[in-house]
């Protein structure tokens, strides 16, 4: 099949690079020409496991393009996936201007039926700006050309994004026609051979579908972070508490760690829209307004820990910093913790010491020439003459360090780890203060 996809962020590169891994023929439009330069050079401008050696595979067998060409883009695919950015206003909201001009210019240069598709996370409602902006188009021009909108929300994880494209656990698919039903169970064919997994309903299902989803984790995040600082008042262990409640198979392990709050471009984006969405249609969500609120409060903790050790003046202090993405596996800094972690530390007058597996890059994009920040090459240099240590994202290879090196390196030996990474019977035995996340 001829597919076009609109955008070639994380949504929009990761889609195309996998449709075309099962034999599409897949092209990628980008008004960025810096970015498509870089794709066609065979790089990418992400960091995610295992992308860039399928795109450059599917690159070099002529299944992916890449261009900026508007009205060629327009032309070539019978789908038109829009996966461009939806950042969100001041006012929470999801900023559309980049959904409906994609689906502006389809409409502008579209010369047979074509089915729209929002890949993109859109507030419930959007198709219906899709298609009236497709249809505006087609008026101006006096043609007459049938067209379907479709909503088919992602859900992919960053760091296993290519996995969860490729063996997905669910294919949400809205829809309001036969034809454009058929073939978005056609494209999807390859992806579901063991068992069916397209779920089908209504556009609008679909559009909520998203969010409620996102939602629904980050209450869970949310949950567990309030019950591990309640834990810490009562001398209990939120390890434990995790382990119990989340052997109950109505409740499971997923999303059940606590830690100094979530991050990225989805779940505080989709919670503010969320939220919106509920106050512009005069629905109350306390559960969801609490979650947001209570997710803001942790990313205070670990300064808050800092500083209850150490007194709100850290001038001359050096804190090595284990972890910049808001995540392990990315390079995405977007909402980090380790962003408001940084600055408490900066405006109290202390010097960070920062390692990332992936992030630095970003990291000095966001800061510069920060002078109170110092980027690493690994973590043993991040340790270097610095008084304490802070664990902020639970990369693998920040598990099993070598704590006599870590005691040797530190001037203290003071361990705040925000992901609960280690056991605090066995820091406290190596010698070590331990501050974790609601543990004992």
């Amino acid at each position: 099949m001829k597919i076009t996809v609109i955008g070639t962020g994380y949504v929009g590169l990761v889609s195309g690079a996998c449709l075309a891994e099962v034999g599409n023929n897949v092209l990628c439009l980008d008004v960025d020409a810096k970015k498509i330069a870089i794709l066609n050079q065979g790089g990418i401008p992400i960091y995610e496991p295992g992308l860039e050696d399928m795109v450059k595979r599917n690159v070099a067998e002529g299944r992916l393009h890449f261009t900026t060409d508007v009205e060629l883009a327009a032309q070539h695919g019978l789908i038109q996936f829009i996966a461009v950015g939806t950042p969100p206003d001041e006012d929470g909201s999801a900023d559309l201007q980049y959904v409906v001009a994609a689906a502006r210019n389809i409409g502008k240069y579209m010369t047979e039926y074509k089915l729209v598709v929002d890949k993109s996370t859109v507030p419930v409602g959007t198709a219906d700006k899709v298609r009236a902006a497709l249809q505006e188009e087609l008026d101006k021009r006096d043609v007459g050309l049938e067209f379907s909108v479709a909503s088919n929300p992602e859900f992919l994880k960053e760091g296993a994004a290519v996995d969860d494209f490729m063996r997905p656990d669910r294919i949400i698919v809205g829809t309001d026609d036969d034809r454009a039903t058929n073939l978005m169970r056609k494209l999807y064919a390859p992806f579901q051979r063991n068992h069916e997994r397209l779920i089908s309903m209504d556009v609008r299902s679909a559009e909520l579908t998203k969010y409620a989803a996102n939602a629904m984790l980050a209450t869970r995040i949310s949950f567990m972070n309030e019950l591990a600082i309640l834990a810490e008042k009562l001398g209990a262990d939120i390890e434990h508490v995790r382990q119990g409640i989340g052997s109950d198979e109505r409740i499971g392990y997923h999303f059940l760690y606590p830690g100094c709050g979530y991050g990225g471009s989805c779940f505080p984006k989709d919670v503010q829209a969320l939220r919106r969405t509920a106050a512009e249609n005069g629905v109350p969500m306390r559960v969801i307004d609490a979650v947001e609120t209570a997710n803001e409060a942790q990313k205070h903790l670990l300064l808050s820990k800092i500083i209850a050790r150490f007194g709100s003046d850290l001038k001359g202090m050096r804190f090595a910093l284990w972890g910049l993405a808001f995540k392990p596996n990315t390079d995405d800094m977007r909402e980090a913790s380790s962003r408001v972690l940084m600055e408490g530390l900066w405006a109290h007058g202390a010097h960070v010491q920062a390692f990332d597996p992936a992030a630095a890059h970003e990291t000095h994009r966001i800061y510069g020439d920060h002078p109170q920040l110092t980027l690493a090459d690994n973590p043993e240099a991040a340790l270097a003459g610095a008084d304490v240590l802070v664990i902020v994202t639970e990369w693998k290879v920040f598990r099993s360090p070598d704590f006599g090196v870590i005691k040797d390196a530190l001037k203290l030996p003071v361990i705040f780890d925000g992901r609960n990474l280690y056991e605090p019977a066995q820091m406290r035995e190596l010698g070590f203060e331990y501050f974790a996340i609601g543990r004992k």
